[in-house]
């Protein structure tokens, strides 16, 4: 039976970036491929003496028959996991001005900023059930590379594979997060001028904000509550999890709890990766 990775998204969130990382990953790559062509190359890719372990398909096109053709695939045996790729609208509209490309579904409703939020409406239900969701606003190719190496690397490993991300409250809500939680009870290192400069990465400011009972407290619950919580999420099939960690600029508190979920949780046995969206900014 085929490993297939169906890559599909909004129009502009990186979906050719993201093919070509599993490209580089030794993923056969099929390229806008139509809904209906699916079934075809992926019984191709699995006859014996074919050659293709893994295969990687981009489909931007008919959410609702990319959603049945999954599932066929998943009831015949194969293991299907499907990565969807998202980004805000301002930087949806950003790319699209600075490329100075046509979106594709342009010509029906008349504009970019229309036909993104129209797309958005298609693909949501497409969305809901995909195994990974991943923003792309923030990441640079870099960073989209590091974070789809973690998730589509080949190992033997099947454990659910979760990302604990850092972020702003006041730069928005991440798009592809599963779990939130808000740490702005914590105290704030932001109002000591020694560390105002540092983040969360840096001794000084990790030890400001773990070594408090309070903080210690709260790891200690949230740590056991996602350990009880990830049979669950597997129980119901899903390999990938994302736990957004917010404060209030997403450089300090939120980059210090993200690193110390995912060192717990490793602990456990899970494999935790993080990714810090607003340490940058």
């Amino acid at each position: 039976m085929a490993d297939v990775v169906l890559i599909t998204g909004i129009s502009g969130a990186g979906l050719s970036a993201g093919a070509a990382v599993l490209e580089d990953l030794d993923y056969y790559v099929v390229d806008n491929l139509p809904a209906s062509l699916v079934p075809t190359i992926v019984e191709l890719a699995s006859q014996p003496g074919g050659g293709i372990e893994r295969l990687a398909l981009v489909s931007g096109r008919n959410p609702p028959d990319l959603i049945r053709e999954v599932a066929k695939l998943r009831a015949d045996g194969h293991r299907v996991r499907v990565l969807f790729l998202d980004a805000d609208t301002p930087t949806l509209v950003q790319r699209y001005d600075a490329t100075r490309r046509k979106h594709p579904r342009a010509d029906e409703t008349g504009g970019v900023l229309e036909a993104i939020e129209y797309e958005r409406g298609l693909f949501d239900p497409l969305k809901q059930q995909a195994d990974l969701v991943i923003d792309t606003s923030d990441l640079n190719v870099h960073q989209l590379k590091q974070r789809l190496v973690g998730a589509f690397a080949p190992s033997d490993d099947q454990r659910m594979n979760v990302t604990v991300e850092s972020f702003g409250f006041k730069h928005g809500l991440p798009l592809d997060a599963d779990v939130v939680m808000d740490v702005r009870f914590l105290p704030n290192p932001h109002w000591e001028d020694a560390l105002r400069p540092l983040t969360g990465l840096d001794s000084d400011v990790r030890d400001y904000v773990l070594d408090r009972p309070v903080t210690q407290q709260f790891l200690g619950q949230f740590e056991q509550m996602i350990a009880d919580l990830l049979p669950a999420y597997q129980a119901e099939g899903r390999s990938y999890l994302t736990i957004a960690i917010g404060c209030t600029g997403g450089r300090h508190r939120s980059v210090a709890c993200a690193e110390e979920i995912a060192r717990r949780l490793n602990g456990r046995g899970v494999a935790a990766t993080t990714s810090h969206r607003d340490t940058h900014v």
